[in-house]
């Protein structure tokens, strides 16, 4: 007897009909194929298809259910999962009901929701291309462009440069009035430190003009098992929402970057717990650099590959010089101070440091309440804590061990500046915050009255304005305080406040009067450096092109300070993360 004998009658027919179903499916593809070369319009029907002589489906043009698509329920911000199986291969969007399901053939999960609920258009999220199912056939109309143009915003050069001159509202499919860019982002528990981040950097020209043309990055090396080329396609695609003209609704939900976030950070930072807003702005533009340099020819002597400055680098990164002198102790006499005085421990100590930001420190709050026994507020003004970077002030830094005398003199001045207004201070017991309140003028604040007058030479521009403002409000306890964003519209000129979900207009007045945590100051152009000299023989980057590369003469320096990777806090004296 056969070892196959004992089969069910019916597993044997259902194979022969299995068998017969691709033997005339074959015949059928066959058919096709040999009329493609036909001159004659011919039409060939099977299985309720209709082709023509180009073997596209007749009905691609004339689907009946492109009626039923609501588009108050499309929703493309979250992470492309299946709703049922959680896979992230082939997955598809029901257009009436905003749901995410898994394939497209029979006994899948979208063909199973299309026979169960009646709906029958889907959007392939990757290739981007519509169905009907379970008919299972392309559909092809113009007006399903504008779903298309929001799951893929793109952005072509002449609009990338007219955003910063645009003063004109657009109205979303919901029927609100927005202006592209200032849009709220979706708080999902305890992000607002994330968004607050996002929404600033997202108005630093050369970074958002860089990132909303996809061409820019698409094409550079990753490394195996590099998981940084991910978070920057997700900060694209976030960008490239924010600013998009055609929404269909008046905010943006970063769930799908802030995933890359938790995966690249090895879980650093949390959607579902409040961090701090510096330490993740340190981490992202750090990540972003580095993922984003291009690998050229290998530098002499065989260091390392030379590495020409990201958009990153150019637009955010300073250099400065610090000046470093240990503090003898007290209680030594006389003698053992002058035996110690040429010890290379005791003696200054120079070195070079890359920054992205400058922290500024707060001087400390009063003790003790004033005469009608209410707390005092205290004041301190903006020129006060950068007089800490002019080269000539000196602070003393303290540890268990030593201390230790600083100073720091500015050298080079990036279009786009950072200040960190150091507000949370740890001591033995709990973290404090700070209350002093910074007064500082919005627009044209003079940057260069704290360099050398040798450095402030090459700068051709030193003006700066206030761009984007960003504060903390409530306890400094872990899980508590909520973030904000003031936001200037360089369109209108007009200054926006932004709290998650939740815009509106702010007197540029009222700015200086809350806790500012961190700021960014862009370079004016239209104001001249009236001290800047002409270089004879440009050697180093010229100061006021925020996008061309560093150009240096020594190449063995340029990779030693790769290598080195020195962007530093001007306040910890230790590399970021």
């Amino acid at each position: 007897m056969s070892s196959l004998s004992f089969l069910p009658h019916s597993v044997s027919s259902v194979s022969g009909h299995k068998r017969k179903h691709e033997k005339n499916h074959k015949k059928s593809s066959k058919r096709i194929k040999r009329s493609e070369g036909s001159d004659e319009e011919q039409v060939y029907t099977g299985n309720g298809a209709v082709y023509n002589d180009q073997n596209e489906d007749t009905r691609s043009r004339s689907c009946p259910y492109l009626d039923t698509i609501r588009r108050n329920m499309l929703d493309f911000d979250f992470e492309k999962l299946c709703s049922v199986s959680l896979s992230h291969l082939n997955v598809y969007a029901c257009l009436i009901c905003g749901k995410y399901f898994q394939g497209r053939g029979n006994s899948t999960h979208a063909y199973t929701h299309s026979v169960s609920e009646s709906h029958h258009v889907f959007l392939n999220l990757e290739t981007r291309r519509f169905y009907c199912l379970p008919d299972d056939y392309e559909i092809l109309d113009g007006s399903l462009e504008d779903i298309t143009y929001l799951l893929n915003p793109t952005f072509s050069t002449p609009e990338i440069l007219a955003l910063d001159n645009y003063s004109k509202m657009v109205r979303a499919y919901n029927g609100l009035t927005y202006y592209p860019g200032v849009v709220g982002l979706n708080n999902i528990k305890a992000n607002d430190y994330c968004n607050v981040i996002l929404q600033m950097l997202s108005h630093i020209s050369p970074l958002r003009n860089y990132f909303l043309d996809i061409k820019n990055f698409e094409n550079l090396p990753s490394v195996s098992g590099d998981q940084m080329m991910l978070l920057v396609q997700r900060f694209s695609e976030l960008i490239r929402k924010l600013w998009n003209p055609r929404n269909f609704k008046t905010h943006v939900s970063p769930h799908e970057f802030l995933q890359a976030v938790v995966l690249c950070s090895k879980k650093r930072f949390q959607i579902t717990e409040q961090g701090d807003a510096i330490e993740f702005l340190s981490w992202l533009v750090n990540a972003i650099d580095k993922a984003l340099r291009i690998k050229k020819i290998p530098c002499p002597r065989g260091a390392v590959n030379k590495t020409y400055k990201s958009i990153v680098s150019s637009t955010l990164r300073g250099k400065m010089r610090m000046y470093s002198r240990k503090i003898m102790p007290v209680n030594m006499t006389d003698e053992e101070k002058a035996s110690l005085a040429d010890s290379p421990e005791y003696m200054t100590s120079i070195s070079d440091i890359n920054f992205f930001y400058l922290t500024c420190d707060l001087p400390p709050p009063p003790l003790y309440l004033d005469e009608f026994k209410e707390n005092i507020i205290p004041q301190v003004s903006l020129a006060t804590l950068l007089s800490k970077f002019n080269g000539v002030t000196e602070k003393e830094y303290k540890t268990h061990r030593d201390s230790t005398l600083r100073r720091f003199e500015l050298r080079r001045l990036p279009p786009y500046l950072i200040l960190y207004m150091k507000r949370f201070v740890k001591n033995i017991f709990t973290l404090e915050k700070n209350p002093t309140i910074v007064n500082f003028p919005i627009r044209s604040i003079d940057f260069g009255e704290l360099l050398a007058p040798e450095f402030r030479a090459k700068h051709r521009h030193t003006t700066y304005d206030l761009i984007a403002n960003i504060v903390h409000d409530g306890p400094p306890t872990p899980g508590s305080g909520t973030h904000r964003i003031h936001l200037v519209h360089r369109g209108t000129g007009k200054w926006f406040e932004l709290q998650d979900l939740h815009v509106s207009e702010v007197l540029p007045q009222m700015i200086p009067l809350s806790e500012t945590l961190i700021q960014v100051w862009a370079v004016n152009k239209s104001i001249p450096n009236p001290s800047f000299v002409e270089p004879v023989k440009v050697i180093d980057e010229e100061i006021g092109e925020e996008t061309k590369p560093e150009v240096k003469t020594d190449e063995n320096e340029e990779c030693e300070e790769i290598k080195k990777e020195e962007t530093m806090d001007t306040d910890n004296n230790k590399p970021q993360d």
